[in-house]
């Protein structure tokens, strides 16, 4: 199969999918991939991150094709940024009931 077909029958869901199996080195009902399975799997999972999710995460790649790296500082920024958008939680005291 073409990389091309293979971007264009490639769902999100298993995209999601993939991703685990390499994350864990197993499917989903438990097996696990052989080596030419994770080859695979993972050349799938890297060209589906550069051409069709293009993620700006952290240790994904790019739309250039190449890893997105980013420093400490940066980090720490997006989740700053992240932690300030999330909605607060009424928090009580037990004596309070």
């Amino acid at each position: 199969m073409q990389a091309e077909q293979l971007l264009a029958v490639m769902s999100p869901d298993i995209y999601g999918k993939f991703k685990q199996a390499i994350e864990t080195g197993k499917w989903l009902d438990g097996k696990p991939l052989s080596p030419q399975q994770r080859e695979t799997v993972l050349q799938a999972v890297l060209m589906y991150q550069a051409k069709v999710e293009q993620s700006e995460e952290h240790m994904t790649v790019g739309k250039n094709g190449e890893i997105v790296q980013k420093s400490r500082q940066q980090l720490q920024q997006e989740l700053k940024q992240a932690q300030s958008k999330e909605i607060n939680i009424a928090r009580f005291k037990q004596d309070d009931f």
